[in-house]
């Protein structure tokens, strides 16, 4: 009779929660992110995938719309027949008789887009679920995590063609059949429009189009704000790196993003000129004040803020030139003041624990509105009237959306029987 023999050692150290719960190939090593090129969206996806301790392993993949000219007016159609659509007019129109340069308020038919992104792949779904599949057995599942609308069809179809090798989080909420992904993170003001009284405010033939269909089930996780980078990690780091700039600065630094205007939250210089009067009456109170814009700031928006506080020996305004200080102020303020149309901007000086004052809340409508109202609800932001004294502060529990949101990610997986090894 031959000798019964054993199995050998697995090579390798895993751990007895890949043996035992998701085999011997249950443990997530690796993440693709599918982005929008937006940088508040795929913000949202590093985060997550920092929170989950796997940063530095992912691979970061876009899905381009095509821009420029014609283009911009066409994003409310789905990526796949924009493309399409872009496709066609190339084919109409010779590039030599119909590229040319937008002037005054002409609009251009057709533009090229130089983006500096060669280095980022285009997003195709079966690419990577073949990748998915043919490295399951060597590396484990994939992780892909994507944010926004134009992302919806390409992560949704990596689910649909590798269901067994891949665990797909989408964020944002896709509005219709949730099980196209494994996990939904959105914001709770997402849902708003499920509401009795946004459903008032809709009328019932356009109501399939613009809201959520159903109230979220185990499917979604839901936020109070936007998922981001600045944790307590970073925080840290950036004080770090901006120690020297920032630390002999007069205290209490007041730190004052302002974003633009949106269809949601819309303003002008009526806007800018009621933050330069508030801040006036607030910067005796104030040892530094350093203001920031965002690249959706109107030049009409910044002019007015520049001409009134260029020459204030205690006011700095970054031009955009240099490296983004944005991180190293969230790190070493004492307080925020930031114009409500920005979600991001609000929801990482939310997690810093810190006053944040909020300009402009009274313009929001729809669910920004509803997502000012919770964030007031919380504690966490207060309305700026300019007649603060900034050096009294205030505090709250900071959000940690970021790290909620891994935590449930973690807990999905470990439903599966997979595991992440950091």
């Amino acid at each position: 009779m031959r000798p019964i023999r054993l199995p050998g050692p697995i090579i390798g150290r895993r751990s007895s929660a890949e043996v035992f719960e998701g085999g011997i190939y249950g443990a997530i090593k690796r993440v693709v992110v599918i982005g929008n090129g937006f940088s508040g969206a795929e913000n949202q996806c590093i985060g997550l995938v920092r929170a989950l301790g796997l940063l530095g392993r992912h691979s970061l993949y876009r899905v381009r719309r095509p821009r420029g000219g014609i283009n911009e007016w066409l994003h409310w159609l789905p990526v796949s027949l924009h493309k399409k659509v872009d496709y066609i007019i190339r084919q109409i129109c010779s590039y030599s008789q119909f590229q040319m340069e937008a002037r005054g308020n002409k609009m251009v038919p057709f533009s090229v887009e130089k983006t500096g992104l060669s280095n980022v792949l285009e997003a195709d779904a079966k690419q990577i679920a073949m990748l998915a599949r043919n490295t399951f057995e060597k590396d484990g599942p994939l992780l892909v995590v994507a944010s926004g609308r134009d992302t919806i069809s390409v992560a949704s179809s990596i689910k649909r063609l590798a269901t067994e090798n891949v665990f797909v989080v989408q964020i944002q909420h896709p509005r219709s059949r949730l099980n196209r992904f494994d996990l939904v993170i959105t914001p709770h003001h997402d849902c708003y429009p499920l509401t009795p009284h946004a459903q008032k405010q809709i009328p019932w033939f356009l109501r399939r189009l613009i809201t959520p269909r159903k109230p979220p089930d185990r499917h979604v996780v839901l936020t109070v704000g936007a998922l981001h980078l600045a944790d307590s990690a970073a925080l840290r780091s950036a004080a770090s790196v901006w120690h020297d700039d920032l630390a002999p600065l007069a205290k209490p630094l007041l730190v004052v993003n302002i974003g633009g205007p949106t269809s949601s939250c819309q303003y002008g210089v009526d806007l800018a000129k009621q933050l330069t009067a508030m801040l006036q009456n607030v910067i005796w109170s104030c040892g530094s004040i350093r203001i920031s814009f965002s690249r959706r700031t109107p030049e009409k928006v910044s002019k007015i803020l520049l001409k009134e506080f260029s020459t204030n020996p205690k006011v700095y305004i970054w031009d955009g030139e240099g490296p983004n200080p944005h991180m190293g102020h969230l790190a070493w303020a004492d307080a925020f003041v930031i114009t409500a149309d920005s979600v991001s901007m609000l929801s990482e000086a939310c997690a810093t624990g810190k006053p944040v004052y909020v300009i402009g809340a009274e313009r929001c409508t729809w669910k920004f509105s509803d997502f000012q109202e919770s964030l007031q609800e919380r504690g966490v932001v207060r309305p700026f009237t300019g007649k603060e004294d900034i050096s009294e502060s205030w505090s709250y529990p900071p959000l940690n959306d970021t790290a909620d949101a891994a935590s449930q990610v973690i807990k999905a997986l470990a439903e599966r029987g997979w595991t992440i090894r950091t």
